[in-house]
């Protein structure tokens, strides 16, 4: 179980970790039955273990790299910014991002609620992270 903010931090550090080389099963270990996951751009959402482990599965990219640059904890939610590098499977071409992820954990330090928000979009990421609704 987490406890302290640095526990959270090593927590979510682990979870980017495992995700880069593509151990997708070590990511959803600690992932809630009824996990939600809210896509960037309003692309609708992904809900459930398997449905989020289908959704991490590389399609349009041969690579994708996440970088936390920076967590912002409050109550049972974090706040990572991230740098993102990806490739494209077809055309090679490669590409820097950035963005933002909401991270919300249950009482039991199960994440219940992963929110992507767009580089630009930092206003509505720190909103989602207090907790405030649009």
């Amino acid at each position: 179980m987490i406890v302290t903010d640095e526990q959270r931090i090593e927590f979510l550090r682990g979870e980017y970790a495992a995700y880069n080389p593509g151990d997708f099963d070590s990511v959803t270990e600690m992932i809630h039955p009824e996990i939600v996951l809210v896509r960037a751009g309003r692309q609708g959402e992904v809900r459930g273990p398997e449905r989020l482990r289908e959704w991490m599965e590389p399609d349009a990219f041969a690579s994708q790299v996440l970088e936390p640059l920076e967590f912002h904890l409050a109550a049972d939610r974090a706040l990572v910014r991230l740098r993102g590098w990806i490739r494209g499977a077809v055309s090679g071409i490669e590409m820097e991002i950035g963005s933002w992820t909401v991270w919300t954990f249950d009482d039991a330090s199960m994440v219940t609620r992963i929110e992507v928000f767009l580089e630009h979009e930092e206003q509505a990421a720190r909103r989602a992270l207090r907790g405030d609704e649009d």
